[in-house]
């Protein structure tokens, strides 16, 4: 019998490592996928396992199509990939008029290539089963924009309309799409950000937990969010 089993993009850290131990406190086995440091995806499992959980560490490229189908279709032998998060991505900020062409490329190739690079090989494997969890980790630059983050923006809103149309495509198979569009949180990324100037542009007043995007993660996966697809869940305190 194959395990039943949560895959996490980008799971070592952040949002990434709270959903893997949320998936893994409610009863999956996680697949943590890292690109390159497996120290922290050792944590992550480690935390699991201290929680009495169980998983693996995957390490692959999202921005490489035959990295990413062979990693998933080794998983796939031991495991019945029920649920599938997409949580890889990467910032480069600066304004568009001087941006790299690189930096443009590589945020975009991370969420919105990686999307495709994942979401296709595990889609194939859902539809055979004619059940599965698919859910994509946006932001609110996707919805609301973000001064200096036009490629981060124009990639996280990419991955909405992305999974409102695949959702549409697949409903009737069984599988369910949905989009959680976190706000500022707590993660590596705010490290250097000017958080007390941020948190008056928050209604709430204050910078969100991991904990917090992975609680809205794990009950889009669970029946209690049975009749839901195509939607975009905001965690950000009211900014957008």
């Amino acid at each position: 019998m194959k395990i039943k089993t949560a895959m996490v993009t980008g799971g070592s850290r952040g949002i990434g490592r709270a959903i893997s131990i949320e998936l893994a406190d409610h009863g999956y086995y996680v697949a943590i996928n890292y690109r390159s440091d497996r120290e922290a995806a050792l944590k992550t499992l480690e935390k699991i396992r201290q929680n009495g959980g169980d998983g693996r560490t995957v390490a692959f490229d999202v921005t490489d199509p035959e990295a990413s189908q062979k990693a998933i279709a080794d998983i796939a032998i031991e495991c019945n990939i029920e649920i599938l998060v997409n949580n890889a991505g990467i910032t480069a900020d600066g304004l568009f008029a001087m941006m790299p062409e690189k930096d443009w490329q590589s945020v975009i190739d991370t969420s919105l290539t990686g999307f495709y690079n994942v979401v296709k090989p595990v889609l194939k494997l859902m539809m055979r089963k004619k059940r599965g969890n698919i859910v994509s980790i946006s932001s609110v630059s996707g919805i609301m924009g973000n001064r200096g983050q036009v490629n981060y923006s124009a990639a996280k809103a990419g991955i909405i309309g992305a999974s409102k149309a695949l959702a549409k495509e697949v409903a009737r198979l069984g599988i369910r799409v949905n989009v959680v569009a976190p706000g500022l949180i707590e993660t590596e990324m705010l490290q250097d950000a000017p958080v007390d100037e941020i948190k008056q542009m928050i209604p709430m007043a204050r910078i969100g937990k991991p904990e917090e995007v992975a609680r809205v993660v794990r009950f889009l996966c669970s029946g209690d969010a049975s009749y839901v697809t195509g939607e975009v869940i905001s965690v950000n305190g009211g900014m957008a």
